[in-house]
């Protein structure tokens, strides 16, 4: 009898990781294989190879390959841009690209959350000196293409979503909140990119009850303790903020 190892099983790692860790790992792989609301699993995972492939000329890495799925140029383009180059990414820029062959603001941001998602699960492991984890096989089905509502221009590139203007349909993405950070709302073109977001920010990082002060029992560190990683980590990623 042929057995398979568990996705994210974790057995090798030098450090111990807590299996809710494992999990969060686990459904951000499924959501990454299944298709969007602009892109099918297969363009979704092609996004994530491209990931690979722009960390790895970073690194001066061999290239691991294309996706199983062709992408459009620009596609490709704001992935190592994004990979490689994010402190010079620009308004001017990021207007060519959402007006380019296959582009738009919406695919934008859902490629977006692609990048944001594998490349955190990936620097995880890179942290802890573990292979990384291989990409999922992509889930059939067609895309939605569905643009939420209440989407408008406020203070970021893309239109997003403020609270007062959630529908039904994606109500729950700032977990009843009357008001939501920027970091928070910036990627509200693709609520699901959101509903992502949180889940692995609750693992890595803070949930958003925690947030607003009140300390989950799990966690080791305090919270100034991770205040103080993650502003370390934010200045050597240069990170805007």
């Amino acid at each position: 009898m042929t057995t398979t190892a568990r996705a994210f099983g974790y057995v090798d790692s030098p450090w111990p990781v807590l299996e809710r860790m494992a999990e969060a790992h686990r459904r951000s792989w499924e959501m990454l294989a299944s298709a969007g609301e602009w892109w099918t699993g297969a363009e979704r995972v092609s996004v994530a190879a491209e990931v690979r492939r722009a960390s790895a000329m970073v690194d001066g890495l061999p290239d691991p390959g294309p996706g199983p799925a062709a992408l459009p140029e620009a596609a490709v383009f704001a992935v190592h841009k994004l990979i490689g180059d994010l402190p010079n990414v620009t308004r001017e820029w990021f207007d060519e690209t959402i007006a380019s062959e296959g582009m738009s603001d919406a695919r934008y941001i859902e490629l977006l959350g692609v990048v944001v998602h594998v490349w955190s699960v990936d620097e995880f492991h890179r942290a802890l000196s573990l292979p990384l984890e291989p990409l999922p096989e992509p889930i059939p089905g067609e895309p939605t293409q569905i643009r939420p509502a209440g989407v408008k221009p406020h203070d970021s590139w893309p239109p997003t979503i403020w609270p007062e203007d959630l529908a039904e349909s994606e109500a729950d993405i700032y977990d009843g909140a009357e008001y939501a950070a920027n970091v928070r709302a910036a990627m509200s073109l693709h609520p699901d990119s959101v509903r992502w977001l949180a889940d692995l920010f609750d693992a890595h990082y803070l949930s958003w009850t925690e947030i607003r002060g009140e300390q989950e029992p799990f966690r080791v560190l305090t919270r100034p303790q991770r205040e103080l990683v993650a502003a370390r980590v934010s200045a050597l990623n240069e990170c805007f903020y």
